[in-house]
This record gives C-alpha cells, sequence and structure tokens, in this order.
C-alpha cells in the first residue's frame, strides 16, 4: 500500500499539467494562523530549511509539496519518475560541489534540478513576487515543489497562507476574507486531509485552524490537529489535557511537536538536531506521551492516514476520471476538427442548418423541446388554437346596433318608401361584419413569423453546435433566413388580405348552409304570422288583395303587415317628429290615418321609454345624425325588420368565418412555411457558397481554437490518469 502515495503524486502531476482541478486529489492542507509555526512543522517533515520566512503573510501562494522517499540504494526503483532519474543520472543538471542525495524541482521550471535548498527558498520567493507582487497580496494559483530524500516519507501537503485579521502595510483590506476563500477552497475538498495547526501557548479553545476546520468537516473526520511550541508554555503549565483530548477532541487525533525558535533559526541550527533536542524535551516533560508526539511520529502518522485515505478514495476517484473522460470527449467533439477542405466543410454547415431547420418544422430535429412548445407544433398550436379561439370570440353581431340596422335598413330605400326589407341593407351590413375577421387574420401571419424566425435562434443554440465555431458564418446564416421570411411576410399578408377581400367581392346569398338558414328564419316568421292571425280578426277587406310575392331571402318578412295594420290602429309613436310617415309602411298607414283611426289621447301623452342599449354595441353612435328620434318606440314591423336582418348577418358570418379560419392557416402554409422549407437550402447556397466567402466564413472565434487545445490537453490527462490508476494491483491496495 506504500505504492498508492507515489501513484497519487503521478496524478496530481498529470493534473497539474493542465492547470485543473477538476478531479479531487487525496492531500493532506495544512492551515493555522499566522506564526502558528505552520512552516517550522513543513520543515521538520522535509528535514530542510526551504520555507521563505519573515514578518506578516509570508506565504502568499498555495504552496503544493510532494515529498518523495528515494532509498540510497536503489534511487531508480523508488523515484517513480522517469524524467527524475535521467536528471539524477546526469550530474550536469546539479549544482556544483553540492552532494546529490536531496533534490528539489518546481513545475514551473521544467527539468531544472535544485540542490541547493537555499536556491529552493529563493525561487519560492520569486514565483510569489512574480504572480502576487510585492505588495503583500495573495493568489490562489499554486506553486508546485517536488522533494527527493531517503530522509523524508512519501505525502503530498499543501501550504496556505496564514489567516490573518488585521492588514498590515501594504496588505489589501479584504485580506482576510481572500485567505479564508482560499483555505476553505481547498479544505472543501471531500478527500483532503486538514491538519489543522495550533500554538500550545494559546487557547486551544479560540484555535482559528479548528474553526475553518469544522466548517467543512463538521465531524471531524478528516482533521488531525498539530500542537506547536510545547516549550513555550508559561511555567507550571502543561499541554496534556489537550494533547489526551480533554479540552477539544479531534477524531484523527492531536499531536505535539516542539519547533525551532527564530534564534535556533538565526545560529543554523540543523533540523536533525532540533528534532533530536525535541525527543529529550519529551522525554523530560511528556514521558508517558513521548513516544506519541514529536515530529517522527507525526510523519508516519500522516503518511498512514494518507494512506488508508488513498485507499478508501481510489473507487470513487476511478470513476470519476472515467466519466470526466467521456464528458470530454463530448465537448471536444462538439468543437470539431480544425477545418481542412474549408468549400466541403461550408457545403456541410449550410446543409445541417437547412436540414435541422426543417425537421423542427416537421417535428423530427434531434433536439425537440420538453419544456415548451416550438417548431411546427408551436404553428400548430397558433393555427388552431390562437387563431382559430380569436375568431370564435368575435362576435358576429359586434359593433352592430339596432339603430344600425334601422339606418340601413331606411338608407337602402332611398326617397321611396319600401314594401320589403332592401336586401342592400343586409349586404351593407354584413361586409362590414366580416371585414373585422381581417385583423386577426394578419395577426395569425405574424405570430407564424415571429415563430419561423424563433426556430432559427433554435437550431443555431441545440441542433448545429458547429456554427458556435464560425461566428461569422452563423451570423450570415442568420441573415438570409432573416431575409428570405421578411420578403415572404408581404405575399403572405397580401394574400390573406386577398382571401378577406374575396369574401367581401360577392356576398353569396345561394350558398347551401345560407339558404337552409333563410328557409328556417322564413318558417319560423311564417308560422308567427300564422299565429298571430288566428289570434286577431279577419283582416280588413282592402288588405284581401295581396301584393305579388317577392322573391329573395327576405321576402316573407317584408310582407307580413304590422301588428299595428292588423289591429286597425297607428302603434304609439309611430309617427316621426315631422310628420312624416314612418319609412318602410307605405300609404297603408297614412289611409289608416285618414280614416279617423288615430292613437287615444293617453298613449300620446304616455312618456314613451328610452331605447335600450345594445350590449353588442362596439362604438359610439351619435343617434341626432340619424333620422331616427331617440325617445321613440320602434313598432313591431321595425323590430321584425331588424330582427331578420340581424339573424341574417349572423348566419352568413358564421359561413365567412369558418371559410377564414380553415383558408388563412393554408395560405400561411403554402406562401411562408412551405416557401421557406423548400427554398431555404438553395438560398443559403446561392449566398454563401462563394470562393471569396470561404475565408472570412469559416474563421473561427478567438477562444475556439483555445478551448479546443484545452480540452484536448485534459482529454489527454484524464486518459493518462486512468492508465496510471489501472496499474494499481489490487494487492497494493491490502
Amino acid at each position: 500500500m506504500e505504492a498508492l502515495i507515489p501513484v497519487i503524486n503521478k496524478l496530481q502531476d498529470v493534473f497539474n499539467t493542465v492547470g485543473s482541478d477538476v478531479i479531487q486529489l487525496p492531500q493532506i492542507v495544512v492551515v493555522g494562523t499566522q506564526s502558528s509555526g505552520k512552516s517550522s512543522v513543513l520543515e521538520s517533515l522535509v528535514g530542510r530549511d526551504l520555507l521563505p520566512r519573515g514578518t506578516g503573510v509570508v506565504t502568499r501562494r498555495p504552496l503544493i509539496l510532494q515529498l518523495v522517499h528515494v532509498s540510497s540504494d536503489d534511487r531508480r526503483k523508488t523515484s517513480g519518475d522517469e524524467n527524475d532519474l535521467n536528471s539524477w543520472k546526469n550530474p550536469m543538471h546539479f549544482s556544483k560541489g553540492v552532494e546529490a542525495d536531496e533534490w528539489g524541482k518546481f513545475l514551473h521550471t521544467k527539468n531544472k534540478i535544485y540542490t541547493d535548498f537555499d536556491e529552493i527558498r529563493q525561487e519560492i520567493e520569486n514565483e510569489t513576487e512574480r504572480i502576487s507582487g510585492n505588495n503583500k497580496g495573495i493568489s490562489s494559483e499554486p506553486i508546485h515543489l517536488k522533494i527527493f530524500s531517503p530522509n523524508v516519507v512519501n505525502l503530498t501537503l499543501v501550504d496556505l497562507p496564514g489567516m490573518t485579521k488585521v492588514p498590515v502595510g501594504d496588505q489589501p483590506k479584504d485580506i482576510e476574507i481572500q485567505i479564508r476563500e482560499l483555505i476553505l477552497r481547498y479544505i472543501s475538498n471531500p478527500n483532503s486531509i486538514i491538519l489543522a495547526v495550533t500554538a500550545a501557548n494559546t487557547d486551544m479553545a479560540t484555535s482559528e485552524a479548528l474553526k475553518i476546520a469544522r466548517e467543512s468537516d463538521p465531524d471531524g473526520r478528516r482533521t488531525l490537529a498539530v500542537i506547536t511550541k510545547l516549550d513555550l508554555m508559561d511555567a507550571g503549565t502543561d499541554a496534556m489535557d489537550v494533547l489526551l483530548g480533554r479540552v477539544i477532541p479531534v477524531k484523527l487525533g492531536i499531536i505535539g511537536v516542539v519547533n525551532r525558535s527564530q534564534l535556533d533559526i538565526n545560529n543554523k541550527k540543523i533540523v536533525a538536531d532540533s528534532i533530536r533536542d525535541e525527543y529529550g524535551f519529551l522525554q523530560k516533560k511528556y514521558p508517558s506521551l513521548a513516544t506519541r508526539n514529536g515530529t517522527k511520529y507525526l510523519a508516519r502518522t500522516l503518511n498512514r492516514l494518507l494512506m488508508h485515505h488513498i485507499r478508501d478514495c481510489l473507487p470513487e476517484l476511478k470513476t470519476r476520471i472515467n466519466v470526466l473522460a467521456a464528458q470530454y470527449q463530448t465537448l471536444l467533439n462538439s468543437y470539431g476538427e480544425p477545418v481542412e477542405d474549408k468549400s466541403a466543410t461550408l457545403l456541410q454547415l449550410i446543409t445541417k442548418f437547412a436540414t435541422e431547420y426543417c425537421n423542427t418544422i416537421e417535428g423530427t430535429a434531434k433536439y425537440i423541446e420538453t419544456s415548451e412548445l416550438c417548431g411546427g407544433a408551436r404553428i400548430c398550436y397558433i393555427f388552431h388554437e390562437t387563431f382559430g379561439r380569436t375568431l370564435e370570440s368575435v362576435d358576429p353581431l359586434g359593433g352592430l346596433t339596432t339603430i344600425d340596422v334601422l339606418t340601413a335598413i331606411r338608407n337602402a330605400t332611398g326617397p321611396r318608401p319600401a314594401l320589403f326589407v332592401p336586401e342592400v341593407s343586409f349586404e351593407l351590413l354584413v361586409k362590414r361584419q366580416v371585414k373585422r375577421l381581417e385583423e386577426p387574420s394578419l395577426r395569425c401571419v405574424e405570430l407564424v413569423h415571429e415563430e419561423m424566425q424563433r426556430i432559427i435562434q433554435h437550431c443555431s443554440n441545440y441542433s448545429t453546435q458547429e456554427l458556435l465555431r464560425f461566428p461569422k458564418l452563423h451570423d450570415a446564416i442568420v441573415e438570409v433566413v432573416t431575409s428570405l421570411l421578411r420578403k415572404r411576410l408581404p405575399v403572405t399578408n397580401e394574400m390573406v388580405h386577398n382571401l378577406v377581400a374575396i369574401e367581401l367581392a360577392y356576398i353569396n346569398t345561394k350558398h347551401p348552409d345560407f339558404a337552409d338558414a333563410c328557409g328556417l328564419i322564413n318558417n319560423n316568421i311564417e308560422e308567427q304570422r300564422r299565429n298571430r292571425i288566428s289570434r286577431d280578426l279577419p283582416p280588413p277587406a282592402a288588405s284581401r288583395d295581396k301584393p305579388p310575392k317577392a322573391s329573395g331571402p327576405l321576402a316573407s318578412a317584408s310582407l307580413e303587415p304590422s301588428s299595428a295594420e292588423t289591429d286597425g290602429k297607428a302603434a304609439p309613436g309611430s309617427s316621426t317628429g315631422d310628420g312624416l310617415p314612418d319609412a318602410g309602411t307605405g300609404n297603408w298607414r297614412g289611409m289608416m290615418k285618414a280614416k279617423g283611426e288615430e292613437a287615444s289621447v293617453e298613449e300620446k301623452n304616455k312618456a314613451p321609454p328610452a331605447f335600450p342599449a345594445s350590449p353588442l354595441r362596439g362604438h359610439a353612435v351619435n343617434l341626432l345624425d340619424v333620422p331616427v328620434p331617440v325617445a321613440r318606440k320602434l313598432s313591431a314591423r321595425e323590430q321584425r325588420d331588424c330582427e331578420v336582418i340581424e339573424r341574417l348577418i349572423k348566419s352568413y358570418f358564421l359561413i365567412v368565418r369558418k371559410n377564414i379560419q380553415d383558408s388563412v392557416p393554408k395560405a400561411v402554409m403554402h406562401f411562408l412555411v412551405n416557401h421557406v422549407k423548400d427554398t431555404l437550402q438553395s438560398e443559403l447556397v446561392g449566398q454563401l457558397y462563394k470562393s471569396l466567402l470561404l475565408e472570412d466564413l469559416l474563421t473561427e472565434s478567438e477562444d475556439m481554437a483555445q478551448r479546443r487545445n484545452e480540452a484536448a490537453d485534459m482529454l489527454k490527462a484524464l486518459q493518462r490518469a486512468s492508465q496510471i490508476i489501472a496499474e494499481i494491483r489490487e494487492t497494493h491496495l491490502w
């Protein structure tokens, strides 16, 4: 199982080359406040001075430190890195005059080998200032350092900036928030072990390291506490209760260490002597806990914890690598291959877009919306739901009052009183009502045009991802299709306008459905007439000479005498304000008045009721402009004539509405939808497939090539990681 840590180091090297943290690798993250002893703990684990020191925030970038144990007898077998072995065999890579038992490598310096640890410290400072600047700011971009030594155990550690509260000097005002977010980013990785460093001369209950560790690891299953500066506690006190977990229990344990003081560092005291003095201090101060504390015990514990943690995380890690490899393969395929034959590529993209556009209308596209209607389904909804319901909501008599009908009847007779209800009035009024169907019909065309325009964006976003590689080609295709739709819109509108105009051009009163409706109306009126005749007295002798029978749908209603005539006296208010007889009754009523049959005085003095407002009135009518007094009750004859006209208008309007509801969708499909489908590809080819436009249209976006390269590098890294994990034998896990 010891071989698992080098495997994780290999994986970390693989993913460091692509600069990605998509794989949450097992590692140990060191957190603590400033001057808590984090750097001293790491240097004790390495056994050499290699980290920058000073006041304030010294560690300003994450340092990913990989410790690789190299046996003096067989370095080739244990190093696990072919490049490092080549460097070992080539003495030209090493610093002169230095024995190469231990060395280091930075990721950013490629194959350069550092055997002088002072140079390693200086390189860390230089690389920190190169990215973070010299103004004490921090950066989340890590520094990768690998240390090969026979004096270390296999470990992967991440040293983070120390937590602070108050900005000092040139530090940014939000330095506390920046460091906190950086620490949370690393310890939130569920595969990381948190090494919380706290000084022994501070209260354990106020430890910022343990506090932030609990935020990401509330159960404490991934947290190991390290108590530093045991030798600096006040006289008469000790850390026995803290080390035994009686103050704050930590599941992975609490380990105490003794660091070098600043005086020891200034005097160049080596780490080996410091570890020896640490062991002596623990034997004297904490004899019962000496074997379970100290730097050497901490190194062995971290090595053991990391190996077991890697073993537990490995199955899930392998699955995640395979899933990500498949995802990046799909992403790389969506970016497409670099263009070689531009002519063929352009024709292929045009054909694919035209096909997807037509398939979206037909409902056979590969990427069909599931959250809302789109394409042909939306057009169908417009035809049969939006347009159909709008037409059905149009009232056949909307905007038409009884006064309008009566006025039209009188205007159609001219100066002569009419014996019958004139058909001209019916035709005039029905045209007025049919004209109202034009506006919703044109609106239907507009809605379909908008949906056809919307399909362009749908195809660009979902169906033809390759178009995103070429923004100029995408814009050109959108412009061509938009122009084609724009050209077809007035043609379709003209056709729909003509459909309504055709209905207005000829009012077919011989329409089979309309003839049946007229027959029903005539039968109803005739039945009412017979009922009244059976109740009243026989008509006078003069009325027995019936006028000749008229023809047409309005004849029966016109020939029927009014109730006032059959009663032998005029209806109240039948005379107009200027003494003229009512229009439409002829001289019959005047002859009846000449015989002295006048209305009673009581009825003349009675206040006539106001004319009721029609609920179907669509617009205001100035009744003073109409030669009908406002305060006059209509005669039975006038009411009957108006009722007949309204019934006939409604009957004929329903016939026309049915025709419009059927013919407008057909016209829209023929002149707009089907025409665009049939001519789209030829239009695109004719305007875009030109040799002069190839270079310009097939120019990739600025970031597309970069994203393709990044996806390709990540895919290679994932494939390499999968091979590395596959090399682990089952026996290594146990």
